[in-house]
């Protein structure tokens, strides 16, 4: 398995030139505020469209939740963008045995209340205009490989242009009291909800 690397003066240049890029090429990022518990993990489940998905919740998190981050990405993607792991970013190397122990720390890492851990349920990545989001089996065995005590955090990002030269990226949050028994499609259900009133919500912004 590929884990995070520590490094406190990579992550600190690493956050600068992220919100240097997200100030420099999007018109705006705005996301609403939602309580966060400050003695529990958070899950925080996000739909995967872009490339600057990762960044855009790395952001999020250092201006708004303030936990350490935890990203699971692909092998392809951790080996390819080096810089990835000092980010927080951790990845299977193989199939089959390796992926579950993957899952397993992803599930571990949601029992330090201080940790988020961000999970893009598609698996990959998907074209902004999918009317509902899907919903890989891994997320449930991330659930419940942990001790099932943190927050669940549904983020569903659209990027329009709204008549300027460059995009504007809102992200549209929401709590999620899991109920005592989760199952994927729940999961799946609520998530999808979330992700359909974002939508409605996107066209009222405008």
């Amino acid at each position: 398995m590929y884990q995070p690397q520590k490094s406190p003066l990579l992550f600190k240049i690493f956050s600068w030139y992220i919100a240097y890029i997200i100030k420099k090429d999007f018109y705006s990022y705005t996301f609403n505020r939602i309580p966060v518990k400050s003695d529990e993990a958070i899950l925080l489940l996000a739909n995967h469209f872009s490339w600057w998905d990762g960044f855009l919740m790395f952001q999020l998190n250092r201006l708004s939740f303030k936990k350490n981050f935890h990203v699971l990405v692909t092998n392809e993607d951790y080996e390819q963008n080096w810089y990835l792991k000092y980010a927080g970013a951790f990845a299977a190397v193989n199939k089959g045995k390796d992926v579950v122990e993957t899952l397993l720390y992803a599930g571990q890492l949601l029992n330090d209340a201080g940790n988020l851990v961000l999970v893009f349920p598609q698996g990959k990545r998907y074209t902004s205009y999918a009317d509902s989001i899907v919903f890989e089996k891994g997320v449930m065995q991330i659930v419940n490989a942990s001790k099932k005590k943190f927050q669940i955090v549904f983020s569903a990002t659209l990027v329009d242009y709204f008549g300027k030269r460059k995009p504007q990226v809102r992200t549209y949050l929401r709590n999620w009291e899991a109920e005592e028994y989760i199952s994927l499609q729940l999961l799946k259900s609520e998530y999808n909800k979330h992700y359909e009133q974002a939508l409605a919500d996107q066209v009222e912004y405008i």
